[in-house]
């Protein structure tokens, strides 16, 4: 909401602020397939109306960071599950051997889980928590959504929710050859980034602490999905 002058965006003890309307709705726990083809289009709206914006912030949970956060950790895995240090070693070792260099970029949410958005009477109706908003390939703003919101509790890649999300995207947006092509390799990269950050939380938590870190084999085994991947179809697309 703008003030006065016009201008939304303020300042409280040296922080920039604005001050939002209530959004109402409530957070989807297991996202339907209208949810995710509406989740999709409206990430493409996303995308698409920031085509022209030039403001670039870094991603600093990229490819670049991974390694930074997966190193001292090797014990740390095996100690959740025997053998699974190896598995990610060879993961980042595909990783910098195959990520793409040249993709359309732009400003991306990076962290679009469904505990991030607000559904009413079957709409979206808000999307929230901007904080690791940043300028990356969009492609890998769908894989992190891919993620997110198209696996099962059982850990199983639900194809139809893929191709629901995906289809919703495209109809505001649709994704160039170069980006379909890469999306295994930006998926599996997304799982990295949440598996990381995850098992770094859950090393560095102290016993009886009030916060408990989210559990890091839930990325553990979406990697495991990922790497059988071969192309965009075994995502929907």
């Amino acid at each position: 909401m703008p003030a006065r002058d016009g201008n939304p965006l303020r300042e409280i003890q040296g922080k920039p602020a604005v001050i939002c309307t209530f959004l109402q709705g409530m957070s989807p726990r297991r996202p339907t397939l209208d949810q995710c083809r509406e989740l999709g289009a409206a990430l493409g709206q996303f995308h698409f109306a920031l085509g022209d914006f030039r403001m670039r912030r870094p991603n600093d949970l990229s490819i670049s960071a991974w390694p930074k956060l997966w190193e001292g950790r090797a014990a740390a895995a095996d100690a959740l599950s025997p053998g699974l240090a190896s598995q990610v070693d060879g993961d980042m070792e595909f990783l910098k051997a195959n990520w793409p260099k040249t993709l359309p970029g732009g400003a991306i949410h990076a962290d679009l889980f469904p505990d991030n958005t607000f559904f009413l009477d079957g709409k979206l109706s808000g999307v929230i928590d901007f904080y690791f908003a940043c300028s990356d390939f969009l492609a890998y703003d769908v894989a992190v959504c891919l993620n997110a919101w198209c696996f099962e509790r059982r850990g199983e890649f639900n194809l139809t929710k893929g191709q629901a999300l995906i289809a919703g995207y495209e109809s505001v947006r649709p994704l160039s050859g170069e980006e379909r092509a890469a999306l295994p390799v930006l998926a599996r990269g997304a799982a990295m980034r949440f598996f990381a950050t995850r098992l770094a939380d859950w090393a560095e938590t102290p016993a009886g602490a009030l916060v408990r870190p989210k559990d890091p084999l839930e990325y553990a085994d979406k990697l495991g999905f990922h790497r059988s991947a071969k192309s965009v179809a075994d995502y929907g697309g």
